[in-house]
């Protein structure tokens, strides 16, 4: 069996894919009301939240649209330090909203002083933060960046991208006080792409009523109002319905910690032997992501070669990417990768060096 190192799509255990050819449902029918209802119930421990959770047919980019257009009129913080922080400044900015960016350097990380200084000097209705930043393996302090939010402006809204990291990490969304908090199916869930996951705090959707254009699709009152009855406005995503609904089991049958302490191992022995073979990680500790290695091609490997190379053993790795494409390659560490599966990565690339 082939096994996928990229940070998305990942591997998809067989008996997931397999759930994807059940029979369709009508998904105005009870049968669909109450898989949907169960999906909800499931998901919620994986957000650690209380609230709702809404089931988008969508990438995790549309949920970035989403926490947009619903809970920003005008001014928002977008927190950049990275390929897709920077795509949900994009957004923002698409969707005719003032924002501003508090950016720095591909690899470092948002603290909490630079916040603090941002946060001082002009009110915002909303902060975006992503927790996991795919491009550069830098995971940001969310837990300690909500304090400052909490302290300096307490009315401002916490959105979360968890893209990359949602099911490999703790993320305690209500412990925490995130109002909005975003994943998507083909990365730690393991499963094919084309469903995104969001929960948005009851202050949130309290703002999102004074919001206006906020869009159709992706209307979170109007996702509300049907979800209250475990439905959709518009039609759900049928076949990644079904897969979520076998992963959430497979995912709480390992048990949450014993699946965060899996992607921390593996993340930690591929950030060690690139370390021992001369490659540091892009990201410094103790901003180090759990899910995902972006490593500095300080060897100047060809990455195409090396996964030529790879792809002869079943493998494949991520080259870097945007502006640090080749000057970084990725190893995600997520989903259900094992550290047997890590163990065979290392020999082949050590095999590769020995060429």
């Amino acid at each position: 069996m082939s096994h996928m190192f990229v940070p998305g799509p990942v591997d998809v255990a067989p008996e997931v894919l397999a759930a994807q050819a059940k029979p369709m449902l009508p998904h105005r029918s009870k049968d669909f009301e109450e898989l949907f209802r169960r999906n909800e119930e499931r998901a919620k421990q994986l957000f650690y939240t209380q609230y709702r959770i809404f089931q988008g047919a969508c990438s995790g980019s549309g949920m970035q649209e989403a926490g947009i257009r619903n809970f920003v009129q005008q001014d928002v913080l977008s927190c950049v330090n990275g390929a897709f922080a920077q795509r949900w400044n994009d957004v923002a900015i698409a969707n005719g909203k003032q924002a501003d960016k508090l950016e720095v350097e591909f690899g470092e990380a948002i603290t909490p002083e630079m916040l603090r200084d941002a946060l001082k000097k002009k009110h915002y209705e909303a902060v975006t933060i992503v927790h996991n930043e795919t491009s550069t393996g830098v995971q940001n302090p969310v837990q300690e960046l909500c304090k400052v939010v909490q302290e300096v402006s307490p009315d401002t809204l916490i959105l979360v991208d968890a893209v990359s990291s949602l099911g490999g990490v703790k993320i305690e969304m209500d412990a925490w006080g995130i109002d909005f908090l975003l994943t998507s199916s083909q990365k730690c869930l393991a499963l094919p792409p084309g469903l995104a996951l969001a929960s948005a705090s009851d202050r949130a959707m309290k703002k999102a009523e004074s919001v206006s254009n906020r869009g159709w699709y992706f209307d979170l009152l109007l996702m509300e109002k049907h979800r209250i009855k475990d439905s959709t406005p518009m039609t759900p995503a049928m076949a990644l319905i079904f897969a979520l609904d076998v992963q959430l089991d497979r995912i709480l049958e390992e048990g949450l910690e014993a699946r965060f302490a899996r992607h921390a191992a593996m993340s930690k022995k591929v950030q060690d032997w690139c370390i021992a073979n001369g490659m540091e990680p892009l990201a410094k500790d103790p901003y180090r992501s759990h899910t995902v290695v972006t490593v500095k091609n300080e060897l100047k490997w060809d990455i195409s070669a090396l996964n030529k190379f790879l792809q002869t053993r079943g493998m494949r790795i991520a080259n870097g990417y945007g502006k640090i494409k080749d000057l970084t390659y990725r190893i995600a560490t997520m989903g259900e990768t094992s550290m047997e599966d890590i163990d065979k990565l290392l020999t082949g690339m050590a095999d590769f060096m020995k060429q």
